[in-house]
């Protein structure tokens, strides 16, 4: 079989890109070793949002006399909300394969490779291996949880994020060792129904690549919520003993320190899933765990692309959607423009939600920039009050000579719903008066970004 594009690999950067060129007029075809959709729809994204609303309706059902509402008897039910938040992954895998058959896509199921001369091997279940050819190979296997060689994990006593949304049964205890966006969704969510939780990282903070004040504003508010933080902290080993296992901790002061829990999730980051998929076989160049492209997505070998977590450019699916899309546009001849990664948002979804996008203070400092920053807690927005969600700020920060927004930064309820604007604002170069001068609805929690501009210009009225 012979096609203009074939796409290794179905997560959100291959499924998109397959679409988008399915729309462009090229003959595509994707191959899925396992479900359409990749990690994020079916072990990712998408089911940890659904087991993430589920502790928010109980942690509701906990609070609702404080609304007026009186509640009779109520429990969780844990292996109801893990069937409800697979339930909702196999309906989204359902959409995927609905797109691909509208966008009129084969789906060549199997474990591929890429071979030269722009050929695509695929074995399938029966062991038996089948050779397709395309004018252009996009590269998209994404990753998978990376593995510390003091935390190896076993998938029962040390588990991975995949295992961490699958449990059979609630852990008593649980130790969280990482607390990126994946350590503290689910620090978060098992909190929220019982697990006694401690979270141990190894920088001064957690959620690390956040504003500071973002960082000490949540561990705040999981403190306050009975999660156990460790930051300056390492695991230097695991003990498995009986039915618990034992982390063996470290800080920078040279204190030691031992948990026992009933189980250990890694968290420490993810590992590019480049290994045997044939890049050597083909030539293509590789760094640092990633599949070296230029600005759209070409590796050093005509006719074979890479885009998504393989790449160097954040390991996000919206991200990874994005260089999907603009690598089939260049393939179809488009006028096109890179990518500015500058101008990614981040958004965690634990409770309370943190979402940014552009410089920290401590970054804008670094670059020489003369700065204005501007701060809005939700203890002063009515929408926040009104809802019991009053912890939190939008806090944002301009350049003084030109006004241009460099930066934002919230911690607080829904503002990952709210982050679109300072992305939106900011592609359009936007400056803080302008902002300013937009009519915000009220009461909403999204005021609370013209708010915090007012205060960086000196004109903030509700504090």
């Amino acid at each position: 079989m012979e096609y203009d594009v074939i796409v290794l690999g179905s997560g959100p950067g291959g499924y998109v890109a397959a679409i988008r060129a399915s729309q462009l007029g090229l003959k595509t075809a994707v191959v899925e070793k396992e479900n359409l959709g990749g990690v994020c729809l079916n072990w990712g994204c998408i089911p940890t949002k659904a087991l993430l609303k589920s502790a928010q309706v109980f942690e509701y059902l906990k609070q609702a006399e404080e609304y007026g509402v009186t509640v009779g008897t109520y429990d969780k039910d844990f292996p109801a909300m893990v069937k409800r938040s697979r339930d909702v992954a196999k309906g989204m895998n359902k959409g995927v394969v609905f797109l691909m058959k509208k966008n009129k896509i084969d789906v060549i199921e199997g474990y591929g490779k890429v071979g030269p001369e722009k050929r695509v091997f695929v074995t399938g279940t029966d062991k038996k291996t089948s050779t397709y050819r395309a004018k252009h190979i996009i590269i998209a296997t994404g990753s998978r949880s990376r593995e510390l060689p003091s935390l190896p994990q076993d998938g029962e006593k040390v588990i991975g994020y995949r295992q961490a949304m699958n449990l059979k049964t609630q852990p008593k205890s649980m130790v969280v060792v990482g607390s990126g966006a994946i350590g503290v969704e689910f620090a978060y969510f098992y909190n929220a129904i019982g697990t006694k939780v401690t979270i141990v990282e190894y920088l001064p903070y957690i959620v690390p690549a956040e504003d500071e004040d973002v960082s000490k504003q949540l561990e705040q508010s999981f403190k306050k919520k009975g999660i156990t933080v460790k930051t300056n902290t390492e695991v230097t080993k695991v003990e498995k003993s009986g039915k618990t296992v034992k982390a063996h901790l470290k800080n920078t002061s040279k204190e030691n320190e031992i948990i026992e829990a009933d189980v250990i999730l890694s968290a420490v980051g993810i590992k590019s899933n480049i290994e045997d998929i044939g890049l050597e076989d083909v030539g293509i160049v590789t760094d640092k765990d990633k599949i070296l492209v230029n600005d759209f997505y070409q590796t050093n070998m005509p006719g074979y692309y890479a885009i998504g977590d393989i790449t160097s450019g954040q390991a996000l699916a919206h991200v990874a959607s994005a260089e999907g899309i603009l690598c089939v546009e260049k393939i179809a001849g488009q006028d096109v423009s890179p990518i500015d990664y500058a101008n990614v948002p981040g958004c965690t979804y634990c409770s309370p939600e943190v979402a940014s996008v552009g410089l920290t203070e401590e970054k804008a400092k670094e670059a020489g920039y003369d700065i204005l920053v501007g701060k809005f807690p939700f203890s002063a927005s009515g929408k926040a009050k009104a809802s019991g969600h009053p912890e939190g700020f939008v806090k944002v920060i301009f350049d003084k000579k030109y006004g241009e927004w460099l930066g934002c930064h919230m911690v607080g309820q829904g503002v990952t719903d709210i982050i679109a604007e300072a992305v939106v604002a900011r592609k359009l170069e936007t400056t803080g008066h302008e902002i300013l001068k937009s009519i915000h609805p009220h009461p909403t929690m999204s005021e609370a970004v013209m708010e915090a501009v007012a205060g960086a210009y000196g004109e903030v009225i509700h504090i």
